[in-house]
């Protein structure tokens, strides 16, 4: 069944868009780790099934689309993880770490929902934190022109929407200190955040276009 539907899936966006995918070669074909990527349409959740190959990929989803049945079977299929994005869930964040443990990749967009505006907002700090928790590596992606306004607007018009996903390569968040704990998953944080604006034309960098951090990586 999942063949199928990544079929569909694949045949459906390549009807509504071109794609570039850049750093592909950064994804390794195997284990577990976090690809965390910028979120700023509905289309972001099913494009990782046209990017990657594997076939063991897990996306936590906000549980009030769990209560829409063709999303709860779609789901299942997909793997999708309906979890609290308003509340701390720690049942959700064990299951996320036994899965990776298992050697799955997690899917997740760290600012926790889609970005109205297309350029990066503030980064929650639960992917830092899960990272820091478990070890496993970080690999950020750059999304751009998934913006709902523009890929309605192109299908009205027959016109294919253009869209690019840069993967950067692999990095570790190192476990959390005991003191000033705080601020060390702040920076973290911004670390994941900074690692993603890297990925992005300016226009779509927001908050973190001015960040010292960004700037060193753009450099470097």
């Amino acid at each position: 069944m999942l063949s199928v539907i990544r079929f569909l899936i694949r045949l459906l966006l390549n009807l509504i868009a071109r794609f570039e995918l850049r750093g592909k070669e950064n994804v390794p074909p195997s284990g577990g780790m976090i690809l965390a990527a910028n979120h700023i349409g509905i289309l972001d959740i099913v494009m990782v099934y046209y990017a990657i190959d594997r076939t063991d990929l897990f996306i936590p989803v906000g549980e009030k689309w769990g209560q829409k049945g063709w999303i709860r079977w779609l789901g299942k299929r997909l793997n999708f993880l309906f979890v609290d994005r308003f509340n701390p869930d720690l049942k959700a964040l064990r299951k996320m770490i036994a899965l990776m443990e298992a050697g799955k990749c997690l899917i997740i967009a760290p600012e926790g929902t889609r970005s109205r505006s297309g350029s990066l907002i503030e980064g929650k700090p639960g992917v830092a934190y899960l990272a820091a928790r478990s070890g496993f590596p970080i690999i950020p992606v750059g999304i751009t022109g998934t913006e709902d306004k523009t890929i309605l607007r192109n299908i009205k018009r027959f016109k294919k929407s253009t869209v690019t996903l840069t993967g950067g390569k692999p990095f570790v968040i190192p476990p959390l200190p005991n003191k000033d704990r705080d601020a060390a998953l702040r920076n973290a944080t911004d670390e994941v955040m900074c690692r993603i604006a890297a990925l992005l034309p300016e226009t779509y960098r927001g908050i973190y276009k001015d960040h010292p951090r960004m700037k060193e990586l753009l450099q470097n």
